[in-house]
């Protein structure tokens, strides 16, 4: 089952039959269709943290394109930040002049917002960025995973099944 499970290029081989061999010792297959079914769950659960490693690679793509344009924002900040304080000092001076029973709360409470939208979490922006690509990513990995973990699930329940049909455990007379 290591030729389909793992990808040559990407994983590890001997991390897999290493893997493979801790989930086998687990169980006391004592059938070939036992052997076959723990076989199966073995390769289901590798391919479960593969399904992680990818939401974590995902994550950390986005993450880096949202350091690249926070860098890229915060370059072109410090000649826009002039140009803003000189524009607020302009409007504030005009709108005092015209209306001098107002203040220029407004002016300020724009300034705010914009500073707490920076503050945003990261990996909030990076699911958000994730969630609103047409491709869907997360919610494909999210089948997927799904789908292995119903897989694993059948596979163990029959693995349950096959535990409590043994004829050898019939046998025992049960001891109170």
């Amino acid at each position: 089952m290591t030729a389909e499970t793992v990808i040559d290029a990407l994983e590890d081989a001997e991390d897999y039959a290493a893997f493979e061999m801790t989930i086998t010792a687990d169980f006391d297959a004592q059938s070939s269709v036992e052997r076959e079914l723990v076989l199966r769950l073995a390769s289901l659960l590798w391919r479960l943290r593969r399904a992680t490693a990818i939401e974590s690679g995902l994550f950390e793509i986005q993450a880096r394109q949202l350091l690249q344009f926070r860098q890229r924002r915060q370059a072109q900040k410090k000649p826009q930040e002039t140009v803003e304080a000189l524009c607020r000092s302009a409007i504030s001076l005009e709108a005092a002049a015209q209306f001098p029973e107002h203040n220029n709360a407004d002016v300020e409470g724009s300034a705010s917002m914009t500073v707490s939208e920076g503050d945003t979490d990261g990996v909030t922006c990076a699911f958000l960025r994730l969630s609103n690509l047409p491709s869907y990513p997360l919610d494909r990995l999210s089948r997927y995973e799904a789908t292995l973990w119903r897989q694993a699930c059948q596979i163990l329940f029959s693995l349950q099944f096959l535990e409590r049909r043994r004829p050898w455990e019939r046998m025992r007379p049960h001891i109170r």
